[in-house]
């Protein structure tokens, strides 16, 4: 009797230690459940949008927060967007199609710049960015183009870059930079930060890549060495920081490290090696960006969001959803880079296998929390949202282990078929506009003055909230 109980006891005690892997839905140990659990990800992810129901607004998430819509401010459903780009492109399900189109198309704001005068109170460059960057991203993987009557991928991408390199976005506080707000009356407008010229630098990059255009190379490269000498990037361990005030020309240097920070600077310096046929300084950015990014970010192979993760809650929405862009960057990263791909995939499988093992939450079994290191489950709640950003990294994480099965980015030599629009955002219109090579009184630093004239756009914003984390 006494060796029955103690066997039932042993059994019970193996249950309960082997549940989390028993009751794990997501696979990826193959291709195909590679995929099957993409599309669970992506259908359990679009719970989260209501813009594609009657009343609602296409291409956002519920928000913004300051209003009491929802958690999420007007920047994440552009960087939900891209995520569904992507997973397309590499899972080949069109199922979403219709709705992201619908949603990039609703936003682009009456100059078809990303500038929609209803989101005006939470737009910082890198607002605007991320949604360039998703319509960059949507040419570069040949996403269906929109109708001839709407604005075109490429064209969208051309025209946040186009706004950005105005001089309306720039002067000579810290020696150039665009600063984190559009509007002067908006707080945080006296912050130039990474993510702002990162979201620029590497969309420059990209565009440089893509049309074979140098201007574009040489906004990057510039972009790239202010952020450089500002100290921005640490000289020695190559860490990158957040930012800093112009009253006190940058030097009072937020030391806070965020994994899209440095995510965003290493994709780039990836497409600019790429661009120039693997130039050495660019390689050597790479391999000391990535370097760094898989020293801080990545322990034990596993994303990890260092200024916040270690305290449950400590995360803002904004946070909770960076792993998935890292996730997805640094694949793109080892496709245009190649010497990179040995280092960065292995620990992205590891860090996917973690991400899946504590999807076992809610009535299904298969929600996802935050915490991946700890292989357990911790509900969104704990965080105060609703999960969207959750769920959306570990869905960028899966789809992003079939990149090295899906083409490279193109580019309009290599089968790119989105239209561009050299002149796209400024207030003139015209596909035969060559962009003004750089000259010395256009460098960084100064009141850059290009063939790009923003008229009249700040006297529309509002006000937003200091603490976004955007």
């Amino acid at each position: 009797m006494v060796s029955k109980i103690f066997s039932r006891r042993v059994l019970l005690l193996l249950a309960a230690t082997f549940q989390p892997v028993l009751g794990q839905y997501y696979k990826i140990d193959t291709d195909d459940e590679i995929r099957e659990s993409a599309r669970t990800l992506a259908y359990d992810l679009m719970l989260y949008y209501e813009g594609n129901k009657t009343g609602k607004v296409p291409g956002i998430l519920p928000g913004p927060p300051d209003d009491g819509l929802g958690d999420y401010y007007w920047w994440e459903g552009g960087a939900m967007m891209g995520t569904y780009i992507d997973y397309w492109h590499l899972t080949g399900d069109d199922s979403y199609n219709a709705v992201i189109t619908e949603g990039m198309l609703h936003q682009t704001g009456p100059g078809n710049n990303y500038m929609p005068p209803n989101h005006t109170a939470s737009l910082g460059n890198d607002d605007q960015g991320f949604w360039g960057m998703s319509a960059m991203l949507a040419a570069e993987v040949k996403f269906p183009d929109p109708p001839e009557d709407k604005p075109q991928w490429l064209a969208l991408a051309q025209a946040v870059f186009n706004t950005q390199a105005a001089s309306d976005r720039r002067d000579e506080t810290c020696n150039g930079g665009l600063r984190w707000q559009v509007p002067i009356s908006n707080i945080g407008y006296d912050y130039k930060n990474t993510i702002a010229n990162g979201c620029f630098f590497n969309l420059g990059a990209r565009l440089a890549r893509y049309t074979q255009n140098e201007t574009y190379a040489k906004w990057a490269e510039e972009t790239f060495d202010w952020l450089w000498n500002v100290n921005y990037i640490d000289h020695e361990i190559w860490s990158v920081y957040d930012g800093g005030h112009v009253k006190y020309n940058c030097t009072d240097i937020n030391k806070a490290q965020f994994s899209y920070n440095i995510a965003i600077l290493l994709q780039g310096s990836a497409f600019m090696y790429n661009y120039t046929n693997g130039d050495g300084i660019w390689r050597d950015r790479v391999t000391n960006l990535l370097n760094a990014t898989l020293r801080d970010f990545f322990p034990n192979n596993t994303a990890y969001e260092v200024p916040c993760e270690g305290r449950q809650g400590a995360c803002s929405t904004d946070m909770l959803s960076f792993k998935g862009y890292v996730h997805r960057w640094l694949s793109v990263v080892a496709q245009v880079a190649p010497f990179t791909h040995d280092t960065i995939m292995p620990v992205l499988r590891q860090s996917t296998q973690a991400a899946v093992n504590q999807c076992t939450g809610g009535p299904t079994g298969r929600k996802c929390g935050f915490y991946w290191s700890s292989g357990q489950f911790v509900d969104p709640s704990v965080d105060g949202t609703t999960g969207a950003g959750e769920q959306m990294n570990v869905l960028a994480a899966v789809s992003s282990l079939l990149r090295g099965k899906s083409e490279s980015p193109t580019t309009n030599q290599t089968g790119g078929t989105s239209k561009g629009d050299y002149g796209a955002g400024s207030s003139f219109n015209s596909v035969t506009t060559p962009l003004k090579p750089i000259g010395p009184g256009d460098r960084a630093g100064a009141a850059i003055v290009t063939f790009l004239i923003l008229g009249g756009a700040l006297g529309m914003f509002g006000w937003m909230s200091w603490d976004r984390g955007g």
